[in-house]
């Protein structure tokens, strides 16, 4: 990446969640969830600015309280349920970059609820997406291969390979499969300014453990996620650089 250029994090973090309610700004480990992508984002060097995009006046307070940067107010219509991440964050960059009269040459994208990110994996995916990509994003390797004897229903009940073709006998012959785990994504901004969306691009993968790989959306992914940091299981710095030793 060239040392000039510039980096946009975006957090987006709407009020309405119905899975979970209220869960951007419920603590985690001790901090506002939330906050825990404000943490790694300040961390990454390569960032030039982070906002956080929301709809709700309590997630705006619990933001700037911690020292988030909340210039707007996302619309209404870019804040239900059924609305795809996509045009919110052509919706971020575009007001962003009129308020600051200046283009972003990259933007990152940070989901509250992958809080085990750490910086270094911003590092990744904007490495990755520097040179010949439209889309950088981390993956992880699944514990199940779905090459291996993974199946879906056909029309009459019966079961069929989920991945048609010659059955793998042994499960040391799958090939590597991985899944995208949500912590990091990144874009030249470019191709997010001119396509409808990410998955016709370019896209390089950057493999974190399976270990990290939290994504909340459940009463029970919050618990875990929570055990987690708590017991020093996953190390993040920002709680390590407050409380000197995990609780």
């Amino acid at each position: 990446m060239k040392p000039d250029a510039r980096v946009l994090a975006v957090i987006p973090a709407r009020g309405g969640s119905k899975g979970l309610p209220g869960k951007n700004v419920r603590h985690l480990a001790g901090l506002p969830l939330l906050v825990h992508s404000l943490s790694c984002a300040a961390r990454c060097a390569a960032i030039t600015r982070t906002i956080v995009s929301t709809d709700d006046p309590i997630i705006t307070r619990v933001a700037r309280q911690y020292g988030g940067d909340v210039p707007f107010t996302r619309p209404a219509h870019l804040a239900s349920d059924t609305v795809a991440m996509w045009p919110v964050l052509r919706h971020a960059l575009a007001e962003v970059e009129r308020e600051e009269g200046r283009p972003y040459d990259f933007l990152v994208l940070l989901d509250p609820t992958s809080p085990t990110r750490l910086p270094s994996d911003l590092d990744g995916v904007l490495a990755a997406v520097r040179d010949d990509a439209d889309t950088a994003l981390t993956v992880s390797e699944p514990h199940f291969s779905p090459y291996w004897h993974m199946y879906v229903p056909d029309e009459e009940g019966y079961a069929k390979p989920l991945i048609p073709g010659r059955p793998i006998i042994r499960r040391q012959d799958c090939p590597p499969a991985f899944f995208i785990n949500g912590l990091a994504y990144a874009w030249e901004t470019g191709f997010l300014r001119t396509q409808d969306t990410w998955v016709h691009g370019r896209t390089r993968m950057v493999r974190v453990p399976l270990a990290r790989a939290v994504s909340i959306d459940t009463e029970e992914d919050f618990e875990w996620a929570d055990r987690l940091l708590r017991s020093g299981l996953i190390r993040v710095p920002w709680l390590e650089d407050a409380h000197g030793a995990l609780a």
